[in-house]
């Protein structure tokens, strides 16, 4: 193969490998709106609903805000999710083939590092999005204090100090964010990888294209994708927590003390409500939504591969 047409080759591959995931991404995150929203406000303790559980929140929102107020917000994560997943997925496959050249393959820990990596630069490139999306998902019907996508990142820049409010409650992010895409990636992988060679004739399908002949039945790759999912928030969701008080701390006055750092974030966190009312506030609903959404993500990339052809291997 000439040099020209390995390169349109490895072009197509990353077009393609980008609009997979951020299919994927789109599909997980509308699938589990609702439950996001819920998770908003009663991460950040929103006076309305900070006495209400999950469901009798989910009623509350329709009573008060109508069925659409379940989607508040979900029209700026679908603009953030997009390139988030692409960039997510995308370089997962780039990290993963260069860290399985350099680490090996024998133990798949190549796959945790390079989750993180690809972590870390989704999230790099998409914050400013998920901090407009939080004060949106935030507001109550008859509250509002932004009027869309636009407004809220002007609002932002202009009255909270610029591209650093922007990125505010980065770095619990960053933290949260390489066990999180990590552990997810790594027990996808790991649990992909036990299902063909233990049990394929039950989990499996045969696949001419696929490099090992074989990939995974639907109901296995959500099963796989819910694992991964559960592993991942149960060792990143404080740092979530704690990035959410951050982005929206300048909403209320009540509030501004959890805008003026991590660490102090987490104290006060800590100090007000304790561990399990205070940094894993609101775990449950993230269990219920969490699961569903890493299934779905991987399910969906994953059968987008096969469509677009694209796994029989990465050709970064």
């Amino acid at each position: 193969m000439s040099l020209r047409a390995e390169h349109e080759q490895n072009f197509e591959f990353v077009l393609k490998s980008l609009f997979a995931g951020g299919i994927a991404g789109m599909c997980s995150k509308t699938a589990v709106a609702p439950l996001d929203r819920i998770k908003i406000l009663l991460q950040a303790h929103n006076k309305h609903y900070k006495h209400l559980g999950v469901f009798s929140g989910l009623q509350e929102i329709i009573r008060k805000e109508t069925i659409l107020a379940l989607y508040k917000g979900n029209g700026a994560q679908m603009v953030r999710i997009f390139p988030y997943a692409a960039t997510q997925f995308t370089s997962f496959e780039f990290y993963k083939k260069y860290l399985g050249n350099l680490l090996g393959n024998h133990t798949h820990i190549d796959k945790f590092f390079a989750g993180s990596a690809a972590g870390v630069t989704a999230v790099t490139l998409t914050y400013p999005l998920d901090t407009i999306r939080a004060r949106l998902a935030f507001q109550i019907s008859g509250e509002h204090i932004y009027t869309g996508i636009v407004h809220t990142a002007s609002s932002i820049f202009r009255e909270e100090g610029g591209l650093k409010a922007l990125y505010r409650g980065f770095w619990p992010t960053i933290l949260g964010m390489v066990p999180y895409a990590g552990f997810s990636f790594y027990t996808f992988e790991k649990l992909k990888f036990l299902c063909m060679r233990y049990a394929p004739e039950y989990l499996c399908n045969k696949c001419n294209r696929n490099t090992g002949g074989l990939v995974l039945t639907l109901p296995a790759k959500l099963i796989c994708g819910a694992f991964a999912g559960a592993v991942a928030q149960s060792f990143s969701y404080p740092m979530d927590v704690t990035r959410r008080r951050m982005q929206l701390a300048m909403m209320n006055p009540e509030t501004y003390k959890y805008g003026s750092g991590m660490f102090a974030t987490m104290r006060i966190i800590y100090h007000e409500n304790g561990i399990v009312k205070g940094l894993y506030r609101g775990m449950s609903i993230n269990y219920l939504r969490a699961i569903p959404m890493v299934s779905v993500s991987f399910t969906t990339y994953e059968v987008m591969k096969q469509l677009l052809n694209l796994d029989t291997g990465a050709k970064l």
